[in-house]
């Protein structure tokens, strides 16, 4: 099972829309997939059609589970959804309180590893859309992720979310004495605005070595799914925006060396 955390400092730069899509070209390939809605504001469980203000069930049960991680009351928490081959752990705003509850019990950074390790036989990928802020929700996502995507909006402020999201890595990764591997993903290109251009060609500069060599243009097809609550390549599997995603999936798994050069993107 490979778990991916989608995380960025900085909120609207993509997180929901680059789990949803990756996870529905997963789900085509006959990959199962379990999505986890690590973000109390639950964008990606609004748009599977769940309401994180009455949600009884989820990820904010797990970190109050008492005793041992069971597969069967792990599996308790989740949904089934509409699409198959893919399954949501579900949001609650409750889990907004969840720094002051925890406090200072111990493993409260590993409550999510020790729940999916209950599920390894039972899907094939985890796809865990985080916060933007940290806190024990980004903690446990960095802690159990195989490896970490960072969509970045093409914009100069969004470079500062890349920054803090970096040095929080960093921090992790040092005080677990561990190593994790990330991908930075340039989202919502516009090649039309000098503001698009510029900021990639910063990311180019500065983030070459851990840079998908591609990006995510804008595509209002992306909309139309949200408000249809599918994923993409479900709606429309031909429009820019998914065939961009295609790209990327096939770059995360291995299947091409380098992905259409950002200068053919159209």
């Amino acid at each position: 099972m490979k778990i991916w955390s989608i995380a960025n400092q900085k909120g609207g730069v993509g997180k929901t829309t680059t789990t949803i899509s990756l996870a529905g070209l997963l789900s085509q390939r006959g990959c199962r997939c379990l999505l986890v809605d690590a973000d109390p504001h639950g964008s990606l469980s609004v748009y599977l059609g769940n309401d994180p203000d009455t949600q009884e069930t989820g990820l904010y049960q797990l970190f109050h589970m008492e005793g041992e991680y069971q597969k069967y009351n792990v599996q308790q928490q989740i949904l089934s959804t509409d699409f198959e081959n893919i399954d949501l752990l579900p949001a609650s705003t409750a889990m907004a309180a969840l720094d002051r509850q925890m406090g200072t019990k111990q493993g409260k950074g590993l409550a999510l590893s020790k729940a999916l390790k209950c599920l390894s036989e039972d899907y094939d990928y985890v796809l865990i859309d985080c916060p933007p802020q940290l806190g024990i929700l980004m903690v446990n996502a960095l802690a159990v992720c195989n490896e970490l995507l960072v969509p970045v909006q093409t914009e100069f402020l969004a470079l500062k979310g890349l920054e803090r999201m970096v040095h929080t890595l960093h921090m992790i990764m040092q005080s677990r004495n561990t190593v994790l591997s990330y991908t930075v993903i340039p989202t919502l290109f516009d090649r039309r605005t000098k503001a698009s251009r510029g900021a990639l060609e910063v990311l180019q500069e500065q983030y070459q070595e851990n840079l998908w060599p591609s990006v995510i243009p804008v595509d209002t097809q992306f909309r139309e799914a949200s408000l249809r609550g599918m994923p993409l390549s479900m709606l429309a599997p031909k429009t820019r925006g998914i065939v961009a995603y295609q790209h990327l999936l096939s770059y995360l798994l291995g299947e091409v060396e380098q992905t259409e050069p950002v200068a053919e993107q159209r």
